[in-house]
C-alpha cells in the first residue's frame, strides 16, 4: 500500500526541539502529524467542519467515511515535508525561509475549506441548476472562509503571508507563466503547471485505502528526489513511469470509485432532493456569506428526512428511497468514440426521450436521468507529462521535456474518456429507457456503442 513518511524519514523535516513544542495527531495514512502553533489556531475552529471527503461514496464503499478534515491534515503534513525536503538540499540557493514553509503548510491545511456538502456534487451538479448562470467556486469560497476564520477567531497572521496562502490555494487554475517570486512554492499544494501536487499524493493514497483498493503509486519516491531548476520543481527522467502511474491511478479511482455507476445513481437522487428542498430550506441562499455557508454540511440529508413540512415530501421520499436502496435503475452506458470526443456535447434526458420508438411506453423527461462523466489524466485530452520538466541526474543542470514514445510504445494515445450512463427513475420503465438509449446510439453513431445488452435481450438469452 502506498504509505507515508515514517517517523525516521520525516525527522529531517522537523527538529526534535520543534516537535517537543508541537502538538501531534496520529493519522492512519501518515502516522504522527505534528501541528505548529499557528496552524493549530486554524484547526481549533468550528469552521473546519466534518464533511465526508468522498461525499456519497460510502453508500457503495462502506469504509469511505473519512473526512475532508483528515485529508486537509494530510496535505498540510505533506506540504511541509515537500518544502522542507527542498530546503534541506537547496535551501540556501533558493532562499527558503520560515515564512515560506509556514505559508505552504497553511495552504495545504486550508485548501479545501470552501467545499460544501457531498464533495463536488454540490458545486458542479446542484448549484448550476439554481444559480441562473452566476459563477461560484469552492476555491473562491475558500478565500472568503479563510478571511472569515481569521477575523472571527482573531488569528494573528502577517497580511502578506495570508495573501500568499490564498494565492497558493488558487494556483491550480493559475497560468504556469506566473511572475511570482519563488513560483515553485505555488506548485506544491495545487499545481496548475503540470498537476503534480501533494493534494493528489494524499487523496489518492487515502481514498484507495478507505475503499479497500490497492495503491501501487508511491509518492515518497517523487518527494525524495524532486529538485528545483529554473524556479520549477523537476523530476528525474527515470521517474517518468512513476509519474505516469500517479495520473493513471487517479483516473482509475475516478472510474472505479468516484464515478461508480451506483454512486452516480445516488448522486442524481440527492441532487433531485436538494432541488426539491431548496426553496423550503433556503439551501442556495446560504452560499454567499461564509458565516452562513460553514453551517451547511452533509447533515442536510437528515434535515430533509426528519423535517415534517409538507413542502419537503418529494425530497423526503427521495432520501427515503436512498436509505431503502430503491435507487434510480441503471439502464446502460457507453464510452464516446474517440473521434467524437472533440465536439461532444453532453447527452440529456431530452435526447433520450426523443429517440424512443412510436407505439411503446410514452417516456417523459422526468423519467430519465443521464450522467456525463469525463475521466482524464488531469489535462483534458492532452498528456500532462508533456508539461513536466525532467533532469538526467544530480550532476546535470539542464531540464528537458520527454515525449511518450521515447519511453514506451505501450503508453495510451488517448488521454480522456467520456462515459455516458443512463438511468430510469422508475423501475417499471427500465426497458423503455434502455431501448430509447439504444436508438439514440444508432442515430448518433450509426452503431450501438454500449457494453451491455438491453434488459429484454438479456431475458431472451436466458
Amino acid at each position: 500500500m502506498g504509505g507515508s513518511m515514517n517517523n525516521d524519514e520525516s525527522s529531517s523535516f522537523y527538529t526534535w526541539h520543534g516537535r517537543r513544542l508541537s502538538k501531534h495527531v496520529h493519522d492512519n495514512v501518515h502516522g504522527n502529524i505534528y501541528l505548529d502553533p499557528l496552524s493549530l489556531k486554524f484547526i481549533d475552529t468550528e469552521q473546519l467542519r466534518d464533511l465526508k471527503q468522498l461525499g456519497l461514496v460510502h453508500l457503495v464503499y462502506p469504509g469511505a467515511v473519512h473526512s475532508r478534515f483528515e485529508h486537509s491534515l494530510g496535505v498540510y503534513w505533506l506540504a511541509g515535508a515537500a518544502v522542507n525536503t527542498i530546503k534541506a538540499y537547496q535551501g540556501s540557493e533558493l532562499e527558503i525561509d520560515h515564512s515560506d514553509i509556514q505559508t505552504v503548510k497553511l495552504a495545504g491545511l486550508l485548501h479545501d475549506v470552501g467545499h460544501g456538502p457531498f464533495s463536488h456534487l454540490f458545486e458542479h451538479k446542484f448549484l448550476p441548476q439554481v444559480l441562473n448562470g452566476s459563477r461560484w467556486s469552492h476555491e473562491d469560497m475558500s478565500l472568503k472562509m479563510i478571511d472569515y476564520i481569521v477575523d472571527e477567531h482573531n488569528i494573528e497572521i502577517d497580511s502578506e503571508n495570508l495573501k500568499r496562502v490564498k494565492e497558493m490555494i488558487l494556483a491550480s487554475g493559475a497560468s504556469h507563466k506566473s511572475t511570482k517570486e519563488k513560483q515553485f512554492l505555488y506548485d506544491i499544494v495545487a499545481n496548475g503547471r503540470n498537476g503534480i501536487d501533494v493534494d493528489k499524493f494524499d487523496y489518492i493514497t487515502r481514498d484507495s485505502r478507505a475503499c479497500g483498493l490497492g495503491c501501487n503509486f508511491q509518492f515518497e519516491r517523487l518527494m525524495e528526489t524532486m529538485r528545483v531548476m529554473g524556479d520549477e520543481i523537476c523530476y528525474r527522467a527515470k521517474d517518468y513511469l512513476a509519474i505516469h502511474k500517479l495520473f493513471t491511478t487517479r483516473a482509475d479511482l475516478h472510474r472505479t470509485v468516484y464515478t461508480h455507476a451506483k454512486v452516480k445513481a445516488i448522486e442524481l437522487m440527492v441532487v433531485d432532493a436538494l432541488l426539491e428542498a431548496n426553496t423550503c430550506l433556503g439551501i442556495s441562499s446560504s452560499i454567499q456569506q461564509p458565516e452562513d455557508y460553514w453551517k451547511l454540511d452533509d447533515s442536510i440529508m437528515n434535515t430533509i428526512l426528519t423535517d415534517p413540512q409538507q413542502e419537503l415530501k418529494e425530497a423526503r421520499d427521495l432520501i427515503l428511497r436512498i436509505r431503502r436502496r430503491d435507487i434510480y435503475q441503471f439502464c446502460n452506458e457507453i464510452s464516446i468514440p474517440k473521434h467524437k470526443l472533440e465536439h461532444f456535447k453532453d447527452i440529456t434526458p431530452q435526447d433520450i426521450i426523443c429517440s424512443q420508438k412510436a407505439g411503446g411506453v410514452k417516456l417523459k423527461e422526468e423519467d430519465v436521468a443521464v450522467c456525463n462523466d469525463k475521466i482524464d489524466l488531469t489535462h483534458g485530452r492532452n498528456n500532462p507529462l508533456e508539461r513536466i520538466s525532467f533532469f538526467k541526474d544530480y550532476d546535470c543542470h539542464e531540464k528537458f521535456l520527454i515525449r511518450d514514445e521515447c519511453i514506451s510504445q505501450m503508453l495510451p494515445a488517448v488521454n480522456q474518456d467520456m462515459i455516458v450512463r443512463v438511468y430510469s427513475k422508475k423501475p417499471e420503465l427500465v426497458e423503455a429507457v434502455s431501448d430509447a438509449f439504444e436508438n439514440y446510439q444508432l442515430k448518433m453513431f450509426g452503431m450501438k456503442a454500449q457494453v451491455h445488452a438491453t434488459p429484454e435481450k438479456k431475458k431472451r438469452r436466458r
